[in-house]
């Protein structure tokens, strides 16, 4: 048994708005301080004498593992461990976990929404109607906007892991033809991934697919994976949709590349940064068939749920002796 007493949530805004269930995460340890969000300066005080550090994107450096050193647990509430020292940690023999596989459903609606919202115009037909179009029509409908249907479409899918697979299985049931992308990643080959078909080049790929959806991690080989020379492989009219990672496209490039209508459009959840800053390229005013949305794919109420269940079940297996979901 490893018995702990005090535990911290650095930032548990990010998760909770005051609609979750956080019963079993006060039951699990005697001691808790939840912030909803801390700065770097407030960090440090915040964790000086923690047992356990929940982060969901506060950085837990090399400095704040000096700071903290009763710290025998820290507990990402994502899946994603980009802002946490993990090697430092672990020759420190401090444990770091995660969160996984929370929000595949929530996600893949997300991604589908995303390319209904494109396909079908929706956003188009809308502000029709704000503008009076369709009440000053000559007839009972407009079609000014082209909508294409999903069936008999290409979607070609870059990440074959439990999001990639799962928007594979709904793309189907849409009657889409599925292609993925070869991997990579290094240490998880081509080959040794749960598919059946081929596996394409990404240049193959990229000029075969209607639309292009990103399921993939940022690493430095998928950092720009989709540049302007990507960008310009891929068909005309096709879409693009990122739901991973905001580096994974370059986004002055997705930018000029919708402006010259080369693409048919783009729907995007993710930015890098986070928040953009006002002049992000991909914030600017004049860029036809984008849809943006605010990292929120991950966020629905029964996925911020599972977030919350899961850092309990990973402090209870460490008391247990038997940690889960350790980042390796």
């Amino acid at each position: 048994m490893n018995p702990l007493q005090r535990g911290v949530f650095l930032d548990l805004a990010t998760v909770d708005r005051d609609d979750l269930d956080l019963s079993a995460l006060r039951a699990s340890l005697p001691e808790w301080g939840f912030h909803p969000r801390s700065s770097p300066q407030q960090r440090d005080g915040r964790i000086a004498r923690a047992e356990v550090i929940v982060t969901n994107k506060v950085v837990i450096d090399a400095e704040a593992l000096e700071i903290a050193r009763d710290l025998k647990l820290i507990c990402a509430a994502a899946t994603g461990t980009n802002n946490i020292d993990v090697e430092t940690a672990r020759r420190r023999g401090i444990v770091v976990c995660n969160a996984r596989d929370y929000a595949t459903d929530s996600v893949v609606q997300h991604v589908f929404t995303l390319l209904l919202t494109l396909v079908t115009r929706l956003d188009d037909y809308r502000a029709d109607i704000r503008a009076g179009r369709w009440s000053a029509a000559d007839q009972f409908c407009l079609l000014d906007h082209r909508i294409r249907t999903l069936a008999g479409m290409r979607l070609g899918i870059i990440g074959w892991g439990v999001l990639g697979q799962a928007t594979a299985r709904l793309a189907r049931a849409f009657g889409m033809e599925v292609l993925v992308a070869a991997s990579h990643n290094p240490a998880h080959p081509t080959t040794s991934m749960d598919y059946a078909g081929e596996r394409l080049p990404l240049d193959t790929l990229l000029t075969q697919a209607d639309v292009v959806s990103l399921h993939c991690p940022l690493t430095p080989q998928t950092r720009h994976l989709i540049d302007a020379a990507a960008l310009q492989r891929m068909q005309p009219g096709s879409l693009l949709l990122n739901t991973a990672r905001g580096a994974l496209v370059d986004p002055e490039a997705l930018a000029q590349t919708l402006r010259t209508g080369h693409l048919g459009g783009a729907g995007i959840d993710v930015m890098e940064p986070e928040p953009p800053p006002p002049d992000h390229p991909l914030l600017a005013p004049d860029i036809p068939n984008l849809i943006l949305t605010p990292h929120t794919a991950w966020a629905a109420h029964s996925a911020r749920q599972r977030v919350i269940d899961q850092i309990v079940a990973n402090i209870r297996a460490f008391v247990a002796g038997a940690p889960r979901n350790v980042v390796e």
